[in-house]
């Protein structure tokens, strides 16, 4: 059931959100271009409906104009693109993911960066490990995080500026909360490869992270290990942690 706020606008983006998903979706493989007539057969649109969201769409790049019809445009390709590429690194990582799990019998995450947060893409989690609140597909504050500390100490700096002018929300007791603190975490990361989290996304939770980078440097992901952290040796696990990330790099 959708929620309605006021005046009904719940509804109604609901109701414009399940059109352009209609529209977008009645092409079908071996369709090239398909006309305002075709396009209201197949979603049961009214043909006056379908002309202004093609509109629409065709604005935004999603659809393009091929004479009186439309076809799916490059940006639905672009987009598509990246949900390809993420694919393609969860099957890379998981073997690699699934060895450090067996090794440390701690939690493993695969995350990537969008915005100000983390966003997980895979986590297999330990049998000796906390119960943790990440799961796949959420999200957690980037700078409370050692996936997130990885990538940010491997990302342009308008990427770790917009996170910092965003606010660094304390998560726990030991979030760092101060920009010149985690600007001089990021720096010693960078220079060594290894983040280390403790207890700063939870209490008694610790994690080590390393970045999967690209050619120019960039992270593009991080993996990490995650325990308990009366049990856990950070530095310990470290090394394997590293080693995965440089492995996963060179492989992608």
């Amino acid at each position: 059931m959708r929620t309605t706020g006021r005046n009904g606008e719940g509804t109604k983006d609901g109701l414009v959100a399940d059109r352009f998903a209609a529209l977008l979706g009645a092409f079908r493989p071996g369709d090239d271009a398909l006309g305002v007539s075709e396009l209201a057969r197949r979603t049961g649109l009214a043909k006056t409906t379908v002309h202004r969201l093609t509109g629409h769409l065709v604005d935004t790049g999603l659809l393009e104009r091929e004479g009186t019809a439309v076809r799916l445009g490059l940006r639905l390709f672009e987009i598509g693109q990246l949900a390809v590429r993420r694919r393609g690194l969860v099957e890379a990582a998981r073997p690699y993911l699934a060895d450090l799990r067996e090794a440390t019998r701690n939690t493993v995450h695969l995350a990537v960066l969008e915005g100000t947060e983390v966003v997980y893409l895979d986590i297999l989690r330990g049998p000796d490990a906390p119960s943790l609140p990440s799961r796949i597909g959420g999200r957690f504050p980037a700078h409370a995080t050692g996936v997130g500390k990885a990538i940010l100490a491997h990302a342009p700096e308008p990427v770790v500026a917009a996170v910092i002018d965003a606010g660094l929300p304390r998560v726990s007791t030991r979030t760092i909360t101060a920009p010149g603190l985690l600007r001089r975490q990021l720096t010693r990361i960078r220079e060594e490869g290894i983040a280390f989290e403790r207890e700063e996304s939870g209490v008694g939770v610790v994690c080590a992270a390393s970045p999967l980078v690209d050619a120019t440097g960039t992270a593009v992901a991080a993996v990490s290990i995650s325990g308990w952290a009366n049990r856990m040796r950070t530095e310990r696990v470290a090394p394997a942690v590293r080693t995965v990330a440089l492995a996963l790099s060179r492989a992608l």
